[in-house]
């Protein structure tokens, strides 16, 4: 791959043009082996779904769905079927690439390092960072995509992006930066009450000490990122990566020069933004609490 180390994710595949596409399947790779080791192990332990399910709290047709590779299974009923099956740890050491496989399969490296880093930069020109979105926004961004999600992937994508927002409460904090632009907080995905919403949720978020929030304002002349959205990660280990994504392709930068410059272009973009305060007296404003 030479200097400018990367790695591409989510080509498209025969039959991607007609909606189908893999990483909308949750009945794929990790989640089919998972699948089929938790039906060994109920069939070795001698019981039946109904049995097995009273013993879980799930349902036998929820305990169908995980053993078939059809739903995610949460990480909580992994432990406890590796309890009630006496499986020594066997199911909780799959619950990390399980989880994983909430994500689009182009997202599933960045989601990782994401849950990992000590800093992050996020510059946002068409929608709320996943990381601050509501709910209901979030909900709302699912359901707009094209070609149509099933709604059962709409639900596992929507749990995933709220579970990342755990990086809030994070200790040790990373530190959160985000440079958002003036149109997406103007743009009523979901309808007004759902960007109010999500308005709110901004001004919250931007009360922890480790996240700073700014808004590049539509009357700029000068703007440092026309290019398009990317995110800066810093990790534990000091390595520092670029990602970068488009209509579902998704490139993870390494190499130094690539990196550098996408720094070099966030910190001259969060010069021409306004500033923590002033942005979120912007935000106060749209709101008409200002």
């Amino acid at each position: 791959m030479g200097a400018e180390a990367q790695m591409t994710q989510g080509e498209r595949e025969p039959g991607a043009d007609a909606g189908v596409r893999p990483e909308d399947d949750p009945g794929t790779g990790v989640l089919v082996a998972f699948g089929r080791q938790l039906k060994l192990l109920r069939a070795q332990a001698g019981m039946d779904r109904p049995e097995f399910g009273k013993r879980t709290g799930y349902a036998p047709q929820s305990i169908a769905s995980f053993e078939q590779g059809r739903r995610i299974p949460p990480a909580r009923f992994i432990d406890s079927a590796d309890e009630a099956l006496g499986a020594g740890g066997v199911l909780k050491a799959l619950k990390e690439e399980v989880a994983r496989a909430q994500y689009p399969a182009f997202f599933r490296d960045m989601a990782r390092l994401e849950a990992r880093a000590i800093g992050l930069s996020v510059y946002a020109n068409h929608a709320v960072p996943g990381l601050l979105q509501t709910a209901e926004y979030a909900g709302s961004v699912f359901r707009m995509q094209r070609p149509l999600l099933e709604d059962e992937v709409i639900e596992q994508r929507l749990a995933a992006r709220m579970a990342r927002q755990e990086i809030f409460t994070r200790r040790p904090a990373p530190l959160l930066s985000f440079v958002i632009e003036e149109v997406v907080l103007r743009k009523p995905v979901g309808g007004r009450g759902v960007l109010r919403g999500q308005l709110e949720q901004i001004l919250l978020a931007a009360q922890n000490r480790n996240v700073e929030i700014q808004v590049m304002p539509t009357g700029r002349e000068d703007h440092a990122a026309l290019d398009g959205p990317f995110t800066l990660i810093e990790t534990a280990e000091g390595q520092r990566i670029a990602y970068t994504e488009v209509q579902g392709d998704s490139r993870m930068h390494t190499g130094h020069r690539m990196v550098h410059k996408l720094e070099s272009r966030y910190s001259i973009l969060r010069s021409q933004a306004l500033t923590p305060c002033e942005s979120l007296a912007f935000v106060e404003d749209l709101l008409g609490v200002g």
